[in-house]
């Protein structure tokens, strides 16, 4: 089945792989959805706050919607708008007026600012959740980032440790090196920190194969915690399974 569409710049693309996939001439957007009816890429300027282009996607095949737009590059921020029905009776809840991340991007920027503007119903209303609200949600929301995740490994090795050998060491990235005195003060916090040998060295000695990050993907400070001024420790409301949350990657 083909979804026909105005937009000349985009080209049909593929159904897979899922996501945003940068190819080197262009990017290719495959979305999901079994009831959408149209699906739209909104590409946002650097900043992620004025929205430049809305591309609908044009083909559909296999629940998936897909398009190739040519020359798109690396760092372009993006989010989606998807149209369909709203049944909230029938589980289905689109609402166009709503930026959705792409739960396939490989990265963000920016985070969710809470308000009555993200939600698809109207808060307050006397229908509640079975309620329509037609606010932009877009200056609320953080934005996908399009990444080249094309990578030669070259001659790289595999680490391979039989499980009969192998010893976990489960930490947090931020919690492990935030006071770690053999850090420096810009790297606390950080992946950067994490790896340095200072930090890894003593975790070795222990006989240590492995070590294994609590959640490090982007995710949420629920409203109760921002109320507080208190921010999400540790990281489970996660809202971007590929994607390494920037408060771990800041520094050099």
């Amino acid at each position: 089945m083909n979804a026909t569409s105005q937009d000349t710049s985009l080209e049909e693309g593929a159904p897979h792989p899922l996501g945003a996939t940068y190819t080197g001439n262009g990017v290719n957007f495959a979305v999901f959805s079994a009831h959408a009816t149209r699906v739209q890429v909104c590409i946002y300027d650097e900043a992620g706050t004025t929205e430049i282009a809305c591309h609908t996607l044009p083909e559909y095949t296999d629940e998936v919607w897909h398009g190739f737009v040519p020359g798109l590059q690396p760092g372009t921020r993006y989010g989606l708008r998807v149209h369909g029905p709203y049944e909230p009776e029938k589980g289905h809840r689109f609402n166009h007026h709503k930026l959705l991340l792409d739960p396939y991007a490989k990265a963000h920027m920016g985070e969710l600012k809470w308000g009555p503007e993200v939600f698809g119903y109207t808060v307050g209303h006397p229908d509640g959740d079975l309620s329509f609200d037609e606010r932009d949600s877009a200056p609320f929301m953080p934005k996908c980032v399009v990444v080249d995740s094309r990578f030669e490994w070259k001659q790289t090795d595999a680490v391979r440790v039989p499980w009969n050998q192998t010893v976990f060491y489960e930490t947090h990235v931020r919690g492990f090196t935030m006071q770690h005195p053999a850090v420096p003060e810009l790297f606390r916090g950080t992946f950067a920190g994490l790896a340095r040998d200072e930090v890894l060295g003593p975790i070795r000695d222990l006989g240590v194969t492995s070590v294994e990050l609590l959640p490090i993907q982007m995710f949420l400070n629920q409203p109760f915690l921002t109320e507080k001024g208190l921010t999400n420790y540790w990281g489970y409301d996660t809202i971007g399974f590929f994607a390494l949350d920037q408060r771990y990657m800041d520094g050099p």
